[in-house]
């Protein structure tokens, strides 16, 4: 069974999820998700003999969320990573992420290889440092409509998610799942002026399997106090990540690495995109061969269970 309880880390309380015992797994989540995100990894994982342990990041659901926008930086957040394996008495793990948990769990093995015994992304590929900030890239790219720069604005996104949390993530998570019959292709994720983000994506009248009310019920509960600010203030950070990581321009994750994904996933089908998956394994020659999944959209984990689970046992 899983079980709950805060761990002290870098001195703020994370909630964490964990079940069975062995070598250490980490989940790390996206946005807007948390530790629900994982239902269907625990048990498979704890039955193949291993600690599996998925925390709520900083600024959701259950875990602390400070105040400073500051506070969210991709440092902060493989810090947070690394001090929860110690703190549960680990010297290394398997950091798995999907959506932002994959550039957090990159970026842990990026700079901390000696903690990390492996790693895998989900949806979102280790990134290469672009020559431009990236909300100023894509600020530039789409005048302004790209989505990062509409979450840009603190209290104006937190405002249009938070007003009906149901809306939210029925919309959200309907809205780039693989079932959408509009993300065959997706397209890219503007929101036009004067909008908002839920605009573009119609409620369903019925869920796709993959997810059901109560699932929705779940996140609302973990929203219900949180609200949508902290995991907002990732994306204000995009920029001081992009000067915070400077050293590290071109530095390969050292690792064994695996990239999983769907091809109707939106982030599939971002900007240079379509150069960066051939030439992974050049820049990063300990990564596997990615897994594309036919037909799946964002919420690979979620969407396809068996098949995720499969991959990260093997």
């Amino acid at each position: 069974m899983v079980e709950h309880r805060s761990v002290n880390v870098n001195g703020i309380q994370l909630h964490i999820a964990e079940e069975g015992e062995g070598p250490l797994v980490v989940l790390l989540h996206g946005f807007p998700e948390c530790w629900y995100s994982w239902r269907h990894q625990f048990a498979p994982l704890a039955a193949a003999g291993y600690r599996v342990v998925a925390p709520d990041q900083r600024g959701y659901a259950r875990s602390d969320r400070p105040r400073e926008i500051e506070a969210y930086t991709i440092l902060h957040l493989v810090g947070d990573v690394v001090g929860l394996i110690h703190a549960l008495g680990e010297e290394r793990a398997v950091v798995i992420g999907h959506d932002w948990g994959a550039p957090v769990a990159w970026n842990t093995a990026l700079l901390r290889p000696d903690v990390v015994s492996a790693v895998v992304g989900l949806s979102v590929p280790p990134q290469p440092r672009g020559p431009v900030p990236p909300l100023r890239a894509m600020r530039e790219r789409f005048d302004g409509q790209f989505y990062w720069n509409y979450f840009e604005t603190p209290g104006v996104a937190d405002a249009d998610l938070a007003a009906d949390p149901r809306a939210t993530f029925r919309r959200v998570l309907y809205g780039a799942c693989g079932d959408n019959p509009h993300n065959d292709p997706p397209a890219q994720p503007l929101v036009r002026p004067g909008g908002g983000f839920l605009d573009s994506v119609e409620a369903p009248e019925k869920l796709p399997s993959w997810i059901t009310e109560e699932d929705i019920d779940v996140f609302i509960e973990e929203y219900a106090e949180a609200g949508f600010t902290g995991g907002l203030n990732w994306y204000r950070n995009l920029d001081r990540n992009w000067e915070l990581t400077a050293a590290w321009q071109d530095a390969a994750v050292q690792p064994p690495a695996l990239y999983i994904t769907g091809d109707r996933d939106l982030v599939y089908r971002f900007p240079g995109m379509e150069d960066l998956l051939p030439a992974l394994p050049t820049l990063h020659p300990n990564l596997r061969e990615p897994i594309i999944l036919e037909g799946c959209g964002h919420w690979t984990q979620q969407e396809r269970p068996q098949e995720v689970n499969a991959a990260l046992l093997e």
